[in-house]
């Protein structure tokens, strides 16, 4: 870049020098007078060419170094910076990325724990359903029991009573031919024979 513009520059000084060359003739510059004002006289011109060509020289060699190691510099910075900012966009992609996959997870883990407490609550409901049919069923099973047993009970106490009923009327009946014991005897036969069929 800066042999660049040190070629530009001596291009310029050397398009000042060859308009100097080929100055028009005095004659020539009479006749355009407004021409005259635009290209400069022999004695102006060679000091302003000195001068210029110092101050090229002097902003070549001093400034120019500095502006175009500036320029570098700068264009270093911003370069860093896009490679700065790209690389912040590549992490940003890839922790958007990251909790996307993260969130996935999360309504996976929470639909299988969903799943899990469905499964569990009809579990506890199955098993208390059961427990309550069993408790049910042995409620019942008692109650039955209790009645069966309280039936057989007035069954004894009312076949017992019969028996002294019976024994009473047979007596009456009969007589005192048979004795007491017998009369039992008689009556609980009778009893069994009727109360058969009922208790099976």
């Amino acid at each position: 870049m800066k042999s660049t513009t040190r070629g530009q520059f001596a291009r310029a000084a050397a398009v000042i020098a060859a308009a100097v060359a080929v100055r028009p003739a005095p004659a020539l510059a009479e006749e355009a007078v407004g021409a005259d004002i635009l290209i400069p006289k022999v004695a102006e011109f060679v000091p302003a060419l000195i001068a210029f060509l110092v101050i090229w020289i002097v902003l070549a060699k001093l400034v120019w170094p500095q502006i175009l190691e500036m320029m570098d510099k700068r264009q270093a910075k911003i370069q860093e910076d896009l490679d700065a900012a790209e690389k912040a966009r590549q992490e940003a992609a890839e922790s958007a990325k990251v909790y996307e996959q993260k969130i996935l997870e999360a309504h996976q883990q929470a639909d299988e724990i969903i799943s899990k407490a469905k499964k569990e609550a009809e579990e506890e409901r199955s098993a208390i359903l059961a427990k309550a049919q069993k408790e049910a069923s042995d409620v019942i099973a008692k109650a039955h029991g209790a009645v069966d047993s309280e039936r057989h009970k007035a069954m004894i106490e009312l076949s017992g009573s019969v028996v002294d009923l019976s024994v009473e009327i047979a007596t009456k009946i009969i007589g005192n031919d048979l004795s007491a014991d017998q009369q039992r005897k008689l009556a609980e036969k009778y009893l069994a024979e009727v109360g058969a069929p009922d208790g099976e």
